[in-house]
């Protein structure tokens, strides 16, 4: 056969084709990688440099590589997964087809085969090369790639001849395919077998699939808690099992915008009170809400409680936790509004250990705490909100918030307690307590992410809104409740990857508390708070993370008029958190990570015993 192949050029011409082809190509959805099974590939949508990142599928082969294939005419080319979908769609519809063989910067004149890649190129139009403009004859080859190759130039003949253009076709290169195709029949048979398998298998998932605009994914938390120590003679709490559901609905208009509908249910405990919370076990929980540091970081920050009207929430009862459209107006300027957002939504978590069902188990070390002022990172979407991501460059971005607790509130109601109605937070998008929150994100280098944010808020009532520390209720310590406050909030995060699996992670935070200036009280405070940890990625096994944290939670440092620096009867002491925690990745779609944080002079008050929270939690993605 290969005495054959050499005597014509164009029996050369395909030699040299196959050499340089793939025997699968990309296709849209799914690709074949035996004869039973589909792979598919699906990129999550995230809001990254005003971007919304397209679901791709990659190339798999038999042995799990991921080869690159040259351009065949008339098929797509694999794209990078990195690129976004705008970047993918401007380079299919804009990438020059070889017309000419000198176009190929690896093929020269004297090259054996010139003729016979001239006239593959030129007359047939059957090959392009790779998108660099090389051709690569020198690789090694499969029967199967050469049939791949060669159904690639029967079909061009066959239009050739389908156009009635049949005297461009040499009757020498008919006689060479026919004799090609009764050798490679077995293998040109199999190839056309795997795309009818395709084909119906394609339609057959189109028939069924869910939308053509929106894509299901969704994550299950099921973890243990136990803890010891706590108030003084105050008895260990029992340890709890508590789980966390959500299902995430991400449609795509346009391929460049994204609704966001997350539904969530989960079974942690507490109400206005913290009955039944583990936090109120430990007697460490504010008479109201259950703000504490002993937090965990999967349960949001009003457990079992509709704050906005102060009703009860059933556990596990179903929940519209998110509601949120992002879209590009420019192409350095993306807005995005809804009725249920946090401010994550938006700005970028510059710590690694910010991941509420893989990475840190407690509160404290996720986010900078101005991002969690104001019920901005709150569990539940507390907020309707309105902003912008605007992208200056690829290493810095700017992006700002406007948020409403009770948009959808028309009045406040009535008071049960003096200055604190049945709708704590008031009511009306501008009416009631609302933030201006701002992220500023800068790379400075490919290792370094360095995060500033400001938050501008203002309360109904006497609170931090962060959750993070009992003395979140009655912030200005000494004042009433009812009291109406105004916060002005300043952070830092820097997280710098000196090696490729270890990362030095940190932030700094200082919040200043007044009371608002509309009412008769005279009185000041300012919280701080600070965190370093190192992070661990792929640690002893692929997949596997860790980190060691350790850090300082929000504490008055200063206090000023009628405010007081502790309440009364509490032995001030400056509160410390330790937390380790490691992550077992059993699979892409399950993971289990056990861990503990100690809680040294827990909320500032050095009567409370050191207190150990452990945790053991199981994570399932979809």
């Amino acid at each position: 056969m290969a005495k054959y192949l050499l005597a014509s050029a164009s029996g050369a011409s395909f030699l040299c084709l196959i050499n340089g082809l793939l025997p699968i190509q990309a296709l849209a959805t799914s690709v074949q990688i035996d004869n039973n099974s589909l792979v598919n590939v699906p990129q999550k949508s995230a809001i990254i440099n005003s971007q919304v990142a397209a679901h791709e599928t990659k190339l798999i082969l038999a042995d799990g590589s991921q080869p690159e294939s040259p351009a065949i005419k008339g098929e797509p080319e694999v794209q990078d997964s990195s690129q976004s979908y705008e970047s993918q769609t401007s380079d299919n519809n804009e990438s020059a087809q070889v017309t000419s063989v000198s176009q190929l910067s690896d093929v020269q004149p004297t090259d054996w085969a010139f003729q016979a890649l001239q006239s593959l190129v030129e007359r047939y139009g059957c090959i392009a090369g790779y998108p660099n403009g090389t051709y690569r004859g020198n690789r090694a080859m499969t029967r199967y790639e050469f049939a791949a190759g060669l159904n690639a130039c029967l079909e061009r003949v066959n239009e050739l001849i389908a156009t009635a253009t049949s005297d461009l076709v040499k009757k020498e290169d008919l006689a060479t395919l026919q004799k090609l195709q009764e050798d490679f029949s077995a293998e040109l048979a199999t190839l056309r077998g795997r795309v009818d398998a395709l084909e119906a298998r394609t339609a057959e998932l189109e028939a069924n699939q869910f939308s053509t605009t929106t894509k299901l994914n969704g994550e299950v938390i099921v973890a243990g808690i136990g803890a010891t120590g706590g108030a003084p003679n105050q008895g260990d709490p029992n340890i709890i099992l508590v789980n966390r559901v959500r299902l995430n609905l991400n449609t795509s208009f346009t391929g460049k915008d994204l609704l966001i509908t997350g539904l969530q249910a989960y079974n942690f405990l507490g109400g206005i009170d913290g009955s039944g919370s583990l936090q109120q076990g430990l007697g460490l929980a504010s008479d109201l809400l259950t703000a504490s540091s002993a937090r965990t970081s999967f349960e949001p920050l009003f457990p079992g409680l509709d704050v906005k009207t102060l009703s009860d929430l059933s556990a596990n009862s179903i929940q519209l936790y998110k509601l949120l459209y992002v879209f590009p107006v420019a192409d350095k300027l993306t807005l995005f509004a809804g009725t249920a957002a946090e401010a994550t939504d938006a700005f970028p978590a510059i710590t690694p250990f910010y991941g509420e069902g893989n990475e840190s188990i407690s509160r404290f070390a996720g986010l900078n705490p101005v991002a969690r002022v104001s019920g901005g990172t709150s569990g539940t979407g507390l907020a309707s909100a309105a902003g912008f991501i605007f992208s200056i460059s690829p290493q810095l971005d700017f992006r700002a918030l406007y948020g409403s607790v009770n948009a959808n509130i028309p009045q406040e109601a009535g008071d049960i307690v003096p200055g604190v109605s049945n709708t704590p937070l008031g009511a009306g998008v501008f009416g009631g307590s609302n933030v201006i929150s701002t992220q500023l994100t800068f790379k400075p280098t490919s290792s370094i992410d360095v995060g500033l944010n400001y938050a501008h808020s203002y309360h109904e009532i006497n609170i931090l809104g962060t959750g993070l520390v009992r003395d979140d209720i009655g912030a200005l310590a000494g004042v009433d409740l009812g009291t109406p406050v105004t916060l002005n909030s300043v952070g830092g995060t820097v997280t710098w990857r000196f090696s490729p699996k270890v990362a030095l992670s940190g932030y700094g935070a200082a919040m200043f508390v007044d009371a608002s200036s509309g009412g008769d009280v005279n009185a000041s405070t300012t919280f701080t708070s600070w965190m370093v940890g190192l992070h661990f990625n792929d640690l002893f096994k692929s997949g596997n993370n860790a980190g060691i944290i350790f850090g300082q939670p929000l504490f008055r440092s200063d206090a000023n008029g009628e405010a007081q620096l502790a309440p009364d009867g509490v032995n001030r002491a400056t509160p410390y958190h330790l937390e380790a925690y490691y992550r077992f990745k059993l699979t892409d779609n399950i993971s289990i990570t056990p861990g503990a944080f100690v809680l040294f002079n827990p909320e500032g008050d050095s009567r409370n015993e050191t207190t150990t929270v452990g945790v053991l939690r199981s994570t399932f993605t979809f």
